[in-house]
């Protein structure tokens, strides 16, 4: 699948059975750091690993939590809240998070990482 700013693919990255709600998981997908959750309602949400405040690979750390029908990530240095959906942060709407698409494939979980061509 191209897009015009590279090539989108979907990336296999671990069974959907070892995902457990409300813990992250990070994983090198095509050389980018991701952070996996699935919440309670089993949505699954892959954003960026990177604490944009912090600068550190820390974001599968930090805490999911439900606020106005929102699932949302406290991130584990300062707990900054960032909209898991979005990726944009509650307090500064400037910074954000990579967000990126995730299914569910036979029983693995896929994200989909584009690339440049």
């Amino acid at each position: 699948m191209a897009t015009s700013s590279g090539v989108a693919t979907w990336v296999k990255v671990c069974d959907a059975g070892e995902l457990v709600v409300g813990i992250g998981v990070s994983a090198l997908v095509r050389g980018k750091q991701v952070a996996l959750f699935r919440t309670a309602e089993r949505t699954l949400y892959a954003v960026g690993n990177r604490d944009p405040y912090a600068g550190t690979q820390t974001m599968a750390r930090g805490l999911v939590i439900h606020r106005d029908g929102r699932a949302l990530l406290a991130a584990p240095a300062g707990r900054e809240l960032f909209d898991l959906a979005t990726g944009v942060s509650v307090d500064d709407p400037m910074t954000k998070l990579a967000t990126y698409p995730v299914r569910v494939v036979n029983g693995y979980v896929e994200v989909c990482i584009t690339t440049r061509s």
